[in-house]
Protein backbone atom coordinates (compact mmCIF):
# COMPACT_ATOMS: atom_id res chain seq x y z
CA UNK A 1 0.00 0.00 0.00
CA UNK A 2 1.90 2.68 -1.50
CA UNK A 3 0.57 5.68 0.96
CA UNK A 4 0.48 3.88 4.09
CA UNK A 5 3.81 2.60 3.49
CA UNK A 6 5.10 6.30 3.34
CA UNK A 7 3.25 7.05 6.35
CA UNK A 8 4.28 4.69 8.82
CA UNK A 9 7.60 6.47 9.62
CA UNK A 10 5.90 9.01 10.96
CA UNK A 11 4.28 8.87 14.57
CA UNK A 12 1.62 11.60 16.42
CA UNK A 13 3.33 14.86 17.40
CA UNK A 14 2.21 17.43 20.15
CA UNK A 15 -1.15 18.06 20.95
CA UNK A 16 -3.23 21.15 19.72
CA UNK A 17 -4.88 23.02 21.68
CA UNK A 18 -5.69 26.43 19.63
CA UNK A 19 -6.04 26.58 16.11
CA UNK A 20 -2.30 26.45 14.42
CA UNK A 21 -0.97 29.55 12.31
CA UNK A 22 -1.25 29.09 8.32
CA UNK A 23 0.93 26.70 6.72
CA UNK A 24 3.25 28.85 3.81
CA UNK A 25 0.77 32.04 5.09
CA UNK A 26 1.39 33.65 1.58
CA UNK A 27 1.08 30.72 -0.82
CA UNK A 28 -1.30 31.79 -3.45
CA UNK A 29 -1.08 31.26 -7.57
CA UNK A 30 -1.46 27.93 -9.63
CA UNK A 31 -2.02 24.21 -8.41
CA UNK A 32 -2.64 20.57 -9.49
CA UNK A 33 -5.07 20.78 -6.77
CA UNK A 34 -7.19 23.21 -4.75
CA UNK A 35 -9.04 22.10 -1.83
CA UNK A 36 -11.47 24.37 -0.48
CA UNK A 37 -12.67 23.16 3.08
CA UNK A 38 -10.56 22.39 6.41
CA UNK A 39 -12.75 18.89 7.22
CA UNK A 40 -11.50 15.80 7.51
CA UNK A 41 -12.00 14.85 3.79
CA UNK A 42 -10.42 17.86 3.14
CA UNK A 43 -7.06 16.98 4.81
CA UNK A 44 -6.57 13.81 3.82
CA UNK A 45 -7.14 14.73 0.25
CA UNK A 46 -4.51 17.48 0.78
CA UNK A 47 -2.14 14.35 1.70
CA UNK A 48 -3.20 12.27 -0.72
CA UNK A 49 -2.49 14.65 -3.19
CA UNK A 50 0.80 15.60 -2.29
CA UNK A 51 1.56 11.64 -1.38
CA UNK A 52 1.26 11.70 -5.29
CA UNK A 53 3.47 14.24 -6.13
CA UNK A 54 1.06 16.87 -6.80
CA UNK A 55 1.26 20.52 -6.05
CA UNK A 56 -1.97 21.57 -3.92
CA UNK A 57 -3.14 23.84 -1.15
CA UNK A 58 -6.05 23.38 1.36
CA UNK A 59 -7.65 26.54 1.63
CA UNK A 60 -9.85 26.77 4.79
CA UNK A 61 -13.25 29.28 5.91
CA UNK A 62 -12.06 27.79 9.22
CA UNK A 63 -9.37 28.24 11.30
CA UNK A 64 -9.30 25.03 13.02
CA UNK A 65 -9.03 21.61 10.90
CA UNK A 66 -11.10 18.39 10.71
CA UNK A 67 -14.46 19.33 11.07
CA UNK A 68 -16.68 17.44 13.38
CA UNK A 69 -14.00 14.40 13.98
CA UNK A 70 -12.35 17.44 15.57
CA UNK A 71 -14.94 18.99 17.39
CA UNK A 72 -16.89 16.75 19.29
CA UNK A 73 -17.83 13.94 17.28
CA UNK A 74 -15.16 11.14 19.19
CA UNK A 75 -17.59 8.70 19.08
CA UNK A 76 -17.38 7.10 15.83
CA UNK A 77 -20.06 6.25 13.69
CA UNK A 78 -18.18 3.73 11.73
CA UNK A 79 -20.75 0.76 11.16
CA UNK A 80 -18.65 -2.27 9.68
CA UNK A 81 -14.85 -0.64 10.53
CA UNK A 82 -13.61 -3.86 8.00
CA UNK A 83 -14.38 -1.28 5.20
CA UNK A 84 -12.57 1.53 6.73
CA UNK A 85 -9.24 1.97 4.95
CA UNK A 86 -6.36 3.98 3.38
CA UNK A 87 -6.05 7.29 5.31
CA UNK A 88 -9.21 7.20 7.29
CA UNK A 89 -7.90 3.92 8.32
CA UNK A 90 -4.31 5.61 9.07
CA UNK A 91 -6.13 8.20 11.25
CA UNK A 92 -7.69 6.25 13.36
CA UNK A 93 -4.50 3.86 13.97
CA UNK A 94 -2.80 7.64 15.01
CA UNK A 95 -5.26 7.90 17.53
CA UNK A 96 -4.30 4.56 18.65
CA UNK A 97 -0.84 5.24 18.85
CA UNK A 98 -1.33 8.06 21.09
CA UNK A 99 -3.38 6.66 23.78
CA UNK A 100 -0.87 3.38 23.56
CA UNK A 101 1.07 5.91 25.42
CA UNK A 102 0.83 6.03 29.35
CA UNK A 103 1.20 9.39 29.33
CA UNK A 104 -2.11 9.89 27.64
CA UNK A 105 -4.07 8.95 30.53
CA UNK A 106 -4.60 11.79 32.52
CA UNK A 107 -8.05 11.31 34.60
CA UNK A 108 -8.21 7.69 34.21
CA UNK A 109 -6.03 3.93 33.67
CA UNK A 110 -7.10 2.93 30.38
CA UNK A 111 -7.85 -0.47 31.95
CA UNK A 112 -11.25 1.49 33.41
CA UNK A 113 -12.01 3.15 29.60
CA UNK A 114 -13.44 -0.30 27.92
CA UNK A 115 -12.91 1.25 24.00
CA UNK A 116 -9.34 1.27 24.65
CA UNK A 117 -7.88 -2.61 23.65
CA UNK A 118 -4.09 -3.07 23.77
CA UNK A 119 -4.19 -5.63 20.62
CA UNK A 120 -6.52 -3.91 17.90
CA UNK A 121 -4.89 -1.46 15.51
CA UNK A 122 -6.99 1.30 15.44
CA UNK A 123 -8.96 3.23 17.88
CA UNK A 124 -12.73 4.79 16.89
CA UNK A 125 -13.13 7.14 20.21
CA UNK A 126 -10.91 9.54 20.90
CA UNK A 127 -10.88 13.25 22.55
CA UNK A 128 -11.34 16.09 20.38
CA UNK A 129 -7.64 17.94 20.79
CA UNK A 130 -6.44 14.58 19.76
CA UNK A 131 -8.10 14.20 16.65
CA UNK A 132 -7.12 17.68 15.75
CA UNK A 133 -2.93 17.19 16.57
CA UNK A 134 -3.28 13.83 14.03
CA UNK A 135 -4.88 15.89 11.61
CA UNK A 136 -2.07 19.04 11.95
CA UNK A 137 0.61 16.47 12.13
CA UNK A 138 -0.75 15.02 8.76
CA UNK A 139 -0.45 18.32 7.37
CA UNK A 140 3.14 19.32 8.41
CA UNK A 141 4.20 15.77 7.86
CA UNK A 142 3.51 16.63 3.91
CA UNK A 143 4.38 20.02 3.97
CA UNK A 144 0.98 21.10 3.28
CA UNK A 145 0.45 24.65 2.32
CA UNK A 146 -2.95 25.53 4.76
CA UNK A 147 -4.85 29.14 4.47
CA UNK A 148 -7.39 29.42 7.48
CA UNK A 149 -10.04 31.49 7.64
CA UNK A 150 -10.31 32.42 4.13
CA UNK A 151 -13.63 32.15 3.02
CA UNK A 152 -15.36 31.50 -0.66
CA UNK A 153 -16.23 34.62 -2.19
CA UNK A 154 -19.69 32.71 -2.75
CA UNK A 155 -20.77 35.82 -5.13
CA UNK A 156 -18.36 36.82 -7.28
CA UNK A 157 -15.14 34.30 -6.55
CA UNK A 158 -15.31 31.43 -8.74
CA UNK A 159 -13.88 32.28 -12.61
CA UNK A 160 -15.23 29.83 -14.62
CA UNK A 161 -14.06 28.96 -18.53
CA UNK A 162 -17.41 26.96 -19.66
CA UNK A 163 -17.41 24.08 -17.96
CA UNK A 164 -13.60 24.51 -15.91
CA UNK A 165 -13.19 26.15 -12.97
CA UNK A 166 -10.07 28.59 -13.79
CA UNK A 167 -10.03 30.18 -9.83
CA UNK A 168 -11.09 31.14 -6.50
CA UNK A 169 -11.04 33.83 -4.75
CA UNK A 170 -11.62 34.47 -1.01
CA UNK A 171 -13.02 37.19 0.61
CA UNK A 172 -9.58 38.07 2.00
CA UNK A 173 -8.57 39.18 -1.52
CA UNK A 174 -6.47 35.83 -2.14
CA UNK A 175 -6.86 33.98 -5.38
CA UNK A 176 -5.79 30.43 -6.34
CA UNK A 177 -5.60 28.98 -9.51
CA UNK A 178 -5.54 25.19 -10.47
CA UNK A 179 -5.89 22.38 -12.67
CA UNK A 180 -8.66 20.13 -10.35
CA UNK A 181 -10.58 21.78 -7.81
CA UNK A 182 -12.20 19.46 -4.21
CA UNK A 183 -15.02 21.14 -2.71
CA UNK A 184 -14.47 19.37 0.76
CA UNK A 185 -17.47 21.45 2.66
CA UNK A 186 -20.07 20.31 4.50
CA UNK A 187 -22.25 23.35 2.80
CA UNK A 188 -21.31 22.47 -0.94
CA UNK A 189 -20.47 26.07 -1.25
CA UNK A 190 -18.18 25.84 -4.00
CA UNK A 191 -20.03 24.11 -5.76
CA UNK A 192 -22.95 25.91 -5.68
CA UNK A 193 -21.18 28.82 -6.55
CA UNK A 194 -19.66 26.88 -9.69
CA UNK A 195 -23.40 26.25 -11.46
CA UNK A 196 -23.63 22.47 -10.10
CA UNK A 197 -27.03 21.21 -9.79
CA UNK A 198 -27.88 20.28 -5.93
CA UNK A 199 -30.24 19.70 -3.59
CA UNK A 200 -31.70 20.84 -0.51
CA UNK A 201 -34.11 18.86 1.92
CA UNK A 202 -36.09 15.78 1.59
CA UNK A 203 -37.39 14.30 -1.86
CA UNK A 204 -40.37 12.58 -1.94
CA UNK A 205 -40.97 8.67 -1.62
CA UNK A 206 -41.86 8.08 -5.21
CA UNK A 207 -38.80 10.45 -6.73
CA UNK A 208 -36.27 7.33 -6.63
CA UNK A 209 -38.59 4.76 -5.26
CA UNK A 210 -37.13 5.23 -1.33
CA UNK A 211 -40.10 4.09 1.17
CA UNK A 212 -37.77 6.09 3.94
CA UNK A 213 -37.84 9.40 1.94
CA UNK A 214 -39.84 12.34 2.45
CA UNK A 215 -42.31 12.91 5.39
CA UNK A 216 -42.62 10.05 7.98
CA UNK A 217 -45.42 10.76 10.66
CA UNK A 218 -46.34 7.03 10.42
CA UNK A 219 -42.40 5.95 11.88
CA UNK A 220 -42.55 8.65 14.03
CA UNK A 221 -41.89 6.11 16.75
CA UNK A 222 -38.33 7.27 18.21
CA UNK A 223 -37.24 10.49 20.35
CA UNK A 224 -40.95 11.47 21.02
CA UNK A 225 -42.25 12.38 24.40
CA UNK A 226 -43.41 10.23 27.08
CA UNK A 227 -46.62 10.82 27.32
CA UNK A 228 -48.77 13.35 24.71
CA UNK A 229 -47.59 16.79 25.88
CA UNK A 230 -50.00 19.59 25.41
CA UNK A 231 -48.32 22.50 23.04
CA UNK A 232 -50.02 25.12 24.26
CA UNK A 233 -48.65 27.63 26.58
CA UNK A 234 -51.49 27.09 28.93
CA UNK A 235 -51.91 23.60 28.83
CA UNK A 236 -54.78 22.02 26.77
CA UNK A 237 -55.51 26.06 25.76
CA UNK A 238 -55.59 26.62 22.20
CA UNK A 239 -56.11 30.26 22.99
CA UNK A 240 -53.10 30.54 24.38
CA UNK A 241 -50.70 30.27 21.67
CA UNK A 242 -48.21 27.50 21.05
CA UNK A 243 -45.24 26.89 23.20
CA UNK A 244 -42.13 27.87 21.14
CA UNK A 245 -40.63 25.41 18.93
CA UNK A 246 -43.50 23.77 17.97
CA UNK A 247 -44.32 25.00 13.94
CA UNK A 248 -47.87 25.54 13.19
CA UNK A 249 -48.32 24.22 9.79
CA UNK A 250 -49.30 20.63 8.78
CA UNK A 251 -46.72 18.13 8.61
CA UNK A 252 -47.45 17.48 5.14
CA UNK A 253 -48.80 14.49 2.94
CA UNK A 254 -47.00 10.82 4.29
CA UNK A 255 -44.18 9.89 1.96
CA UNK A 256 -44.32 14.06 0.27
CA UNK A 257 -40.80 15.89 0.05
CA UNK A 258 -39.91 19.24 1.26
CA UNK A 259 -38.15 21.73 2.24
CA UNK A 260 -36.85 20.69 5.62
CA UNK A 261 -33.34 19.94 6.64
CA UNK A 262 -32.64 17.50 9.61
CA UNK A 263 -31.34 19.23 13.30
CA UNK A 264 -28.22 20.22 13.66
CA UNK A 265 -26.32 20.41 17.24
CA UNK A 266 -23.40 20.53 18.68
CA UNK A 267 -21.56 17.79 20.00
CA UNK A 268 -20.50 18.91 23.41
CA UNK A 269 -17.13 17.42 25.26
CA UNK A 270 -18.19 16.88 28.84
CA UNK A 271 -16.28 15.80 31.56
CA UNK A 272 -17.18 15.09 35.72
CA UNK A 273 -13.77 15.32 36.99
CA UNK A 274 -13.84 18.42 39.07
CA UNK A 275 -10.48 19.55 38.07
CA UNK A 276 -11.15 19.77 34.30
CA UNK A 277 -15.07 20.84 34.49
CA UNK A 278 -16.29 24.04 33.23
CA UNK A 279 -19.84 24.65 35.07
CA UNK A 280 -22.48 25.62 32.24
CA UNK A 281 -23.31 29.36 32.26
CA UNK A 282 -26.20 30.92 31.35
CA UNK A 283 -26.24 32.50 27.67
CA UNK A 284 -27.42 35.79 27.47
CA UNK A 285 -30.91 36.22 26.69
CA UNK A 286 -31.84 33.31 28.42
CA UNK A 287 -35.57 32.32 28.13
CA UNK A 288 -37.11 29.30 30.69
CA UNK A 289 -40.11 29.48 28.24
CA UNK A 290 -37.93 27.82 25.60
CA UNK A 291 -38.02 24.86 27.61
CA UNK A 292 -41.11 24.30 28.74
CA UNK A 293 -41.52 21.22 26.50
CA UNK A 294 -38.50 20.03 28.02
CA UNK A 295 -40.28 20.18 31.41
CA UNK A 296 -43.23 18.52 31.08
CA UNK A 297 -41.68 15.54 29.45
CA UNK A 298 -39.49 15.20 32.91
CA UNK A 299 -42.34 15.82 35.02
CA UNK A 300 -43.97 13.35 33.30
CA UNK A 301 -41.12 10.64 34.25
CA UNK A 302 -39.15 11.21 31.45
CA UNK A 303 -34.83 11.24 31.94
CA UNK A 304 -34.14 11.04 28.18
CA UNK A 305 -31.52 14.01 28.83
CA UNK A 306 -28.61 11.34 29.80
CA UNK A 307 -28.99 8.99 26.70
CA UNK A 308 -26.46 9.80 25.15
CA UNK A 309 -23.23 10.85 27.22
CA UNK A 310 -21.47 8.50 25.17
CA UNK A 311 -17.85 7.79 27.47
CA UNK A 312 -14.27 9.39 26.14
CA UNK A 313 -11.07 8.76 27.24
CA UNK A 314 -9.92 10.81 30.59
CA UNK A 315 -13.53 10.64 31.87
CA UNK A 316 -14.80 12.81 29.37
CA UNK A 317 -17.88 12.37 27.01
CA UNK A 318 -19.18 12.73 23.25
CA UNK A 319 -22.54 14.33 24.05
CA UNK A 320 -25.25 13.81 21.44
CA UNK A 321 -29.33 14.94 21.22
CA UNK A 322 -31.30 12.22 22.61
CA UNK A 323 -35.05 11.51 23.10
CA UNK A 324 -37.85 14.45 22.38
CA UNK A 325 -36.73 17.58 24.01
CA UNK A 326 -32.41 17.60 23.75
CA UNK A 327 -29.82 19.26 22.05
CA UNK A 328 -31.03 19.01 18.73
CA UNK A 329 -32.51 22.22 17.71
CA UNK A 330 -35.39 21.20 15.73
CA UNK A 331 -36.56 23.32 13.10
CA UNK A 332 -34.33 26.02 13.22
CA UNK A 333 -31.53 25.39 10.14
CA UNK A 334 -33.86 25.01 7.23
CA UNK A 335 -32.33 28.48 5.57
CA UNK A 336 -28.57 27.39 6.75
CA UNK A 337 -27.59 25.35 3.46
CA UNK A 338 -27.99 28.40 1.35
CA UNK A 339 -27.66 30.80 3.39
CA UNK A 340 -25.33 34.09 3.26
CA UNK A 341 -22.21 34.25 5.73
CA UNK A 342 -23.96 36.74 7.89
CA UNK A 343 -27.27 34.83 7.95
CA UNK A 344 -25.32 31.66 8.90
CA UNK A 345 -23.79 33.16 11.80
CA UNK A 346 -27.12 34.60 13.12
CA UNK A 347 -28.26 30.73 13.70
CA UNK A 348 -24.98 29.58 14.79
CA UNK A 349 -25.56 32.31 17.76
CA UNK A 350 -28.86 30.90 18.12
CA UNK A 351 -28.15 27.19 18.11
CA UNK A 352 -25.45 28.10 20.91
CA UNK A 353 -28.05 30.24 22.57
CA UNK A 354 -30.29 27.76 22.86
CA UNK A 355 -27.64 24.40 24.00
CA UNK A 356 -25.99 26.49 26.49
CA UNK A 357 -29.98 27.95 27.88
CA UNK A 358 -30.91 24.15 27.69
CA UNK A 359 -28.21 23.23 30.34
CA UNK A 360 -28.86 26.00 32.04
CA UNK A 361 -32.48 25.34 32.66
CA UNK A 362 -31.74 21.60 34.02
CA UNK A 363 -29.09 22.49 36.08
CA UNK A 364 -31.10 25.48 37.94
CA UNK A 365 -34.62 25.74 37.04
CA UNK A 366 -36.14 25.00 40.47
CA UNK A 367 -39.05 23.37 38.55
CA UNK A 368 -36.86 20.36 36.85
CA UNK A 369 -37.14 17.33 39.00
CA UNK A 370 -34.30 17.58 42.21
CA UNK A 371 -33.11 14.29 40.68
CA UNK A 372 -31.85 15.57 37.38
CA UNK A 373 -30.10 18.64 38.90
CA UNK A 374 -28.50 17.20 41.14
CA UNK A 375 -26.98 14.59 38.47
CA UNK A 376 -26.71 17.09 35.48
CA UNK A 377 -24.56 19.83 37.88
CA UNK A 378 -21.87 17.09 38.29
CA UNK A 379 -20.72 17.63 34.28
CA UNK A 380 -19.87 21.06 32.86
CA UNK A 381 -17.73 21.58 29.42
CA UNK A 382 -13.80 20.09 29.82
CA UNK A 383 -11.41 22.93 30.60
CA UNK A 384 -8.72 21.62 28.09
CA UNK A 385 -10.82 21.09 24.81
CA UNK A 386 -11.81 24.09 22.62
CA UNK A 387 -9.40 26.61 24.77
CA UNK A 388 -9.58 29.72 22.50
CA UNK A 389 -13.57 29.59 23.02
CA UNK A 390 -14.09 28.59 26.48
CA UNK A 391 -14.59 24.60 25.81
CA UNK A 392 -17.57 25.25 22.83
CA UNK A 393 -16.75 23.19 19.66
CA UNK A 394 -15.65 25.37 17.15
CA UNK A 395 -17.81 23.55 14.72
CA UNK A 396 -21.51 22.61 14.67
CA UNK A 397 -22.77 19.39 13.41
CA UNK A 398 -24.06 20.31 9.94
CA UNK A 399 -25.52 16.92 9.56
CA UNK A 400 -26.75 17.58 5.91
CA UNK A 401 -26.96 20.73 3.42
CA UNK A 402 -26.41 20.89 -0.14
CA UNK A 403 -26.52 17.53 -1.70
CA UNK A 404 -24.88 17.53 -5.50
CA UNK A 405 -26.92 16.07 -7.86
CA UNK A 406 -23.95 14.05 -9.54
CA UNK A 407 -23.19 12.01 -12.69
CA UNK A 408 -24.75 9.26 -10.32
CA UNK A 409 -27.46 9.75 -7.24
CA UNK A 410 -26.83 7.14 -4.64
CA UNK A 411 -30.23 6.13 -3.24
CA UNK A 412 -31.70 3.77 -0.74
CA UNK A 413 -31.83 1.28 -2.95
CA UNK A 414 -28.02 1.33 -3.56
CA UNK A 415 -27.72 1.19 -0.16
CA UNK A 416 -30.16 -2.16 -0.11
CA UNK A 417 -28.40 -3.64 -2.97
CA UNK A 418 -31.64 -3.40 -5.27
CA UNK A 419 -30.33 -1.45 -7.63
CA UNK A 420 -26.22 -1.67 -9.01
CA UNK A 421 -23.90 0.60 -7.82
CA UNK A 422 -21.01 1.19 -10.50
CA UNK A 423 -17.42 2.00 -10.18
CA UNK A 424 -16.87 1.96 -6.28
CA UNK A 425 -14.52 4.58 -4.87
CA UNK A 426 -15.35 3.42 -1.10
CA UNK A 427 -18.13 1.59 1.44
CA UNK A 428 -20.46 3.15 3.50
CA UNK A 429 -22.19 0.47 5.98
CA UNK A 430 -23.87 2.35 9.35
CA UNK A 431 -27.30 2.73 9.63
CA UNK A 432 -29.59 5.16 7.65
CA UNK A 433 -29.83 7.96 10.01
CA UNK A 434 -31.95 10.95 10.06
CA UNK A 435 -32.39 13.08 12.97
CA UNK A 436 -35.92 14.71 13.28
CA UNK A 437 -36.26 17.71 11.05
CA UNK A 438 -39.83 19.38 12.46
CA UNK A 439 -41.69 19.38 15.65
CA UNK A 440 -45.46 19.74 14.94
CA UNK A 441 -48.72 19.60 16.37
CA UNK A 442 -50.79 16.30 15.91
CA UNK A 443 -54.41 15.31 17.32
CA UNK A 444 -55.54 11.92 18.74
CA UNK A 445 -58.87 10.37 18.26
CA UNK A 446 -60.56 12.55 20.44
CA UNK A 447 -58.95 15.86 18.53
CA UNK A 448 -56.85 16.35 21.68
CA UNK A 449 -53.70 18.12 20.47
CA UNK A 450 -50.72 17.18 21.16
CA UNK A 451 -46.65 17.57 20.40
CA UNK A 452 -45.16 15.22 17.63
CA UNK A 453 -41.37 15.07 16.35
CA UNK A 454 -40.83 14.00 12.75
CA UNK A 455 -38.27 12.74 10.86
CA UNK A 456 -35.93 10.49 12.76
CA UNK A 457 -35.22 7.28 10.82
CA UNK A 458 -32.54 4.68 12.43
CA UNK A 459 -32.41 1.59 9.60
CA UNK A 460 -29.73 -1.02 8.97
CA UNK A 461 -29.06 -0.91 5.02
CA UNK A 462 -28.35 -4.51 6.02
CA UNK A 463 -25.06 -4.38 4.45
CA UNK A 464 -21.57 -2.69 3.65
CA UNK A 465 -22.59 -0.86 0.01
CA UNK A 466 -20.02 0.17 -2.39
CA UNK A 467 -20.34 4.24 -2.89
CA UNK A 468 -19.89 4.99 -6.87
CA UNK A 469 -17.62 7.54 -8.16
CA UNK A 470 -20.54 8.97 -9.92
CA UNK A 471 -21.99 10.47 -7.28
CA UNK A 472 -18.08 12.69 -6.42
CA UNK A 473 -18.28 13.64 -9.88
CA UNK A 474 -20.35 16.53 -11.24
CA UNK A 475 -22.23 16.05 -14.87
CA UNK A 476 -19.97 16.63 -17.33
CA UNK A 477 -21.69 19.38 -19.07
CA UNK A 478 -21.69 21.54 -15.38
CA UNK A 479 -18.28 21.11 -14.63
CA UNK A 480 -14.87 18.83 -16.04
CA UNK A 481 -12.54 19.89 -13.02
CA UNK A 482 -14.40 19.54 -9.70
CA UNK A 483 -14.79 16.62 -7.29
CA UNK A 484 -17.09 16.53 -4.11
CA UNK A 485 -15.92 13.82 -1.08
CA UNK A 486 -18.59 15.23 1.58
CA UNK A 487 -21.83 16.98 -0.37
CA UNK A 488 -22.11 13.74 -2.20
CA UNK A 489 -24.55 13.09 -4.69
CA UNK A 490 -27.35 11.57 -2.60
CA UNK A 491 -30.98 11.47 -1.88
CA UNK A 492 -31.83 12.46 1.44
CA UNK A 493 -32.14 9.40 2.83
CA UNK A 494 -29.16 7.51 1.35
CA UNK A 495 -26.87 10.71 2.66
CA UNK A 496 -28.10 9.41 6.61
CA UNK A 497 -25.83 6.61 6.12
CA UNK A 498 -22.92 7.75 3.71
CA UNK A 499 -22.78 11.07 5.99
CA UNK A 500 -20.42 9.93 8.36
CA UNK A 501 -16.83 11.30 9.35
CA UNK A 502 -15.19 8.10 8.55
CA UNK A 503 -16.78 7.96 4.77
CA UNK A 504 -16.22 11.48 4.41
CA UNK A 505 -12.15 10.58 5.08
CA UNK A 506 -12.13 7.43 2.52
CA UNK A 507 -13.67 9.49 0.16
CA UNK A 508 -11.74 12.45 0.56
CA UNK A 509 -8.83 9.76 -0.27
CA UNK A 510 -10.62 8.78 -3.93
CA UNK A 511 -11.60 12.11 -4.81
CA UNK A 512 -7.72 13.34 -4.65
CA UNK A 513 -6.80 10.22 -6.20
CA UNK A 514 -9.38 11.09 -9.17
CA UNK A 515 -7.77 14.78 -8.66
CA UNK A 516 -4.24 14.05 -9.39
CA UNK A 517 -4.56 11.75 -11.73
CA UNK A 518 -6.52 14.27 -14.02
CA UNK A 519 -4.45 16.51 -13.16
CA UNK A 520 -1.64 14.81 -14.58
CA UNK A 521 -3.45 13.31 -17.72
CA UNK A 522 -5.04 16.86 -18.54
CA UNK A 523 -8.30 14.97 -18.69
CA UNK A 524 -11.48 15.78 -17.47
CA UNK A 525 -12.42 14.05 -13.88
CA UNK A 526 -15.35 12.25 -15.53
CA UNK A 527 -12.58 10.72 -18.39
CA UNK A 528 -10.41 9.27 -16.03
CA UNK A 529 -9.75 4.99 -17.21
CA UNK A 530 -11.88 3.32 -14.36
CA UNK A 531 -9.23 0.87 -14.11
CA UNK A 532 -6.01 3.28 -13.75
CA UNK A 533 -8.24 4.53 -10.42
CA UNK A 534 -9.17 1.52 -9.28
CA UNK A 535 -5.95 0.01 -9.34
CA UNK A 536 -4.52 3.03 -7.73
CA UNK A 537 -7.32 3.32 -5.09
CA UNK A 538 -6.64 -0.44 -4.05
CA UNK A 539 -2.66 0.31 -3.90
CA UNK A 540 -3.72 2.84 -1.44
CA UNK A 541 -5.40 0.61 0.78
CA UNK A 542 -8.84 1.67 -0.14
CA UNK A 543 -11.43 -1.21 0.45
CA UNK A 544 -14.15 -0.79 -2.94
CA UNK A 545 -16.21 -4.19 -2.39
CA UNK A 546 -16.83 -6.95 -0.24
CA UNK A 547 -18.74 -9.92 -1.19
CA UNK A 548 -22.09 -9.66 0.54
CA UNK A 549 -26.33 -10.54 -0.18
CA UNK A 550 -28.44 -7.74 -1.21
CA UNK A 551 -30.97 -7.05 1.96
Amino acid sequence: MVILRALARFACVALAACAAPDRHPDATGDFDLVIYGGTSAGVVAAVQARAMGRSVILVSPDRHLGGMSASGLGWTDSGDNGVIGGLAREFYRRVKQHYDDPAAWREQQPDEYSRYRPEADAMWVFEPHVAEAVFEGLLREHDIPVRRGARLDRERGVVMDGPRILSIATLDGATFSGRVFLDATYEGDLLAAAGVSYAVGRESSATYGEPLNGVQTGRARSHQFQNRVSPYVVADDPSSDLLPRVHADPPGEEGAGDHRVQAYNYRLCLTDQPSNRLPFEKPDGYDPLQYELLLRDLLAGSRHVFGKFDPAPNRKTDTNNSGSFSTDNIGMNYDYPEASYARRAEILEEHERYQKGYYWFLCHDPRVPADVRERMNRWGLAADEFRDSGGWPHQIYVREARRMRGAFVMTERCLRGLDPTPRSVGMGSYNIDSHHVQRYVARDADGRAYVQNEGDIQVSPGRAYPIALGAILPRREECTNLVVPVAVSASHIAYGSIRMEPVFMVLGQSAATVAALAAERGLAVQDLPWEELRARLLADGQVLEQPTSPR
